[in-house]
């Protein structure tokens, strides 16, 4: 292992040791974006919200899986290619577009179980899964962030790859950095990642001083300090 590829580990590991929720206010710290964005809307459910938090590299996609007798090839053994050369830990991120997402269904336990493989921690669907049992006993481990659960795959196809999508209010580009876990999942912007774990824990140390103050410390005045909008 490089000496770049270990700092790379190194931070991934760090970023995995925070909630998503604090890693969102850590972004806020930085004021690098609008608090209004950067993040999935409730749509998108954490599947398996027993699992720490999920970070990885963006490997994006359109698929489908709903068009009846559909013939297209699915194109897998060119996502195999994608993954195989791609940063990890990997995050397969795949933008439903065809007929009906409500019914379309991209993931199910031989899939994961193929996708762990191939560096590939978890994915994120505006689409559907199936197989829960077989995806939590098989692959334990694996993040699965869908709109929901479907019985039958129908005929998965992989229509453009390595595409900036946008997957319930998120745009998500290739090799975009993402943090999720059982809140919801958010974009790190990849050029200050190496900021956040200070952020991170200067967000959780303000906040075990408030926790402190409340059950401690307590005052009308305090309270109205710490709660003021405009607090950095």
């Amino acid at each position: 292992m490089d000496e770049l590829t270990e700092k790379s580990t190194e931070l991934i590991k760090s970023l995995a040791s925070f909630d998503t929720p604090t890693i969102s206010n850590a972004i806020e710290k930085l004021q690098i974006r609008d608090r209004a964005a950067g993040f999935t809307s409730n749509e998108l459910i954490c599947q398996f919200p027993q699992l720490k938090s999920m970070v990885g590299y963006a490997v994006t996609a359109t698929a489908d899986s709903t068009t009846p007798g559909d013939k297209r090839p699915p194109q897998l053994e060119q996502l195999v290619k994608i993954l195989e050369n791609a940063p990890r830990p990997v995050v397969l991120v795949i933008k439903h577009n065809g007929l009906d997402r409500n019914r379309c269904c991209l993931v199910g336990d031989m899939f994961t179980s193929a996708l762990t493989n191939l560096g590939c921690i978890g994915i994120v669907t505006d689409a559907n899964a199936r197989d829960r049992t077989g995806i939590t006993e098989k692959t334990p481990d694996f993040h699965l962030f869908s709109t929901g659960w479907v019985a039958s795959h129908g005929y998965p196809t992989y229509i453009n790859f390595n595409t900036t999508v946008t997957i319930c209010g998120l745009t998500i580009s290739p090799g975009d950095l993402l943090h999720g876990d059982h809140s919801g999942l958010v974009k790190i912007p990849n050029q200050y990642a190496c900021l956040l774990p200070e952020k991170a824990q200067l967000v959780q140390d303000e906040e075990r001083e408030y926790f402190n103050f409340l059950q401690n410390s307590f005052s009308i005045e305090g309270l109205k300090t710490r709660l003021r909008p405009d607090k950095p």
